[in-house]
């Protein structure tokens, strides 16, 4: 099982590189959480369990971490368990973060993965997206990285190859709590007149938290994933002030 979280495209993109590659059924975390069901799973004898999701804000999504919290199964020992996540340039503590999430759990991570993405977080000063070519860039390195991680999973590596970066104890314990407080909000989204009532917002919001009625409306569940604001063909949708300047970026594969 590959249990994966994402919202421009890069995280599932490379859930569907490993569900491929390891013959391994592919499950969306919202679409978990959303069904209502309770989520305990039995593995069969030489399944492997993977999450692959984006980091945000030096940390692992808060509905990535509410998932696992939840989820149980019921034969977990002697299985692979593994992750990989998506950055833009550095994933701060997330392996220790990971690593705390599953300590009562009754398995332990064999495995966990960085790999450098495109980079999409607009909401904040100073943050845009790369240029074109450092987005070509990293997309055509992500497919050797891709090749190599699933070479390392399918021979059952015990490795952990996780891009830490600077201030990473600020960046994920601070910061990223402060980001998860104040910034997963969907209060500042608003669309102009050039909304074409097009419904590709509410199509990729991957919680469902946006319904178009002539403009987009916004409920309560938003991750900050900015799914809504990337996919816009007339980048008609922005986050407050924060965006009105900003590019967009979507995986092209994931569209």
């Amino acid at each position: 099982m590959i249990f994966y979280f994402s919202g421009t495209g890069n995280s599932k993109w490379v859930a569907r590189q490993v569900a491929a590659y390891q013959h391994e059924s592919l499950i969306a975390i919202a679409d978990e959480l959303a069904g209502g069901a309770d989520l305990i799973y039995t593995l069969q004898p030489s399944e492997v369990v993977g999450f692959v999701f984006p980091v945000y804000s030096w940390a692992p999504p808060a509905i990535v971490m509410e998932f696992i919290s939840k989820v149980r199964f019921t034969n977990a020992e002697g299985h692979y368990f593994f992750f990989v996540c998506t950055c833009g340039d550095e994933a701060g503590l997330t392996l220790n973060i990971m690593n705390e999430s599953v300590a009562s759990k009754g398995w332990t991570w064999q495995a966990g993965f960085t790999i450098i993405m495109p980079n999409n977080y607009v909401s904040f000063p100073g943050f845009d997206t790369d240029p074109k070519e450092l987005e070509q860039q990293k997309l055509h390195a992500a497919i050797d990285e891709m090749e190599r991680i699933n070479q390392e999973l399918a021979s059952r590596s015990n490795v952990f190859q996780c891009k830490v970066g600077s201030w990473a104890y600020v960046k994920s314990r601070i910061i990223s709590k402060l980001f998860n407080k104040y910034q997963v909000t969907a209060k500042p989204f608003f669309a102009t007149d050039d909304c074409i009532s097009c419904g590709l917002c509410e199509q990729h919001c991957p919680v469902h938290n946006v319904k178009v009625h002539i403009k987009p409306e916004w409920g309560n569940h938003c991750t900050s994933c900015l799914a809504c604001y990337h996919i816009c063909p007339r980048h008609a949708i922005h986050y407050g002030k924060a965006t009105l300047k900003k590019h967009q970026y979507f995986h092209p594969e994931c569209k």
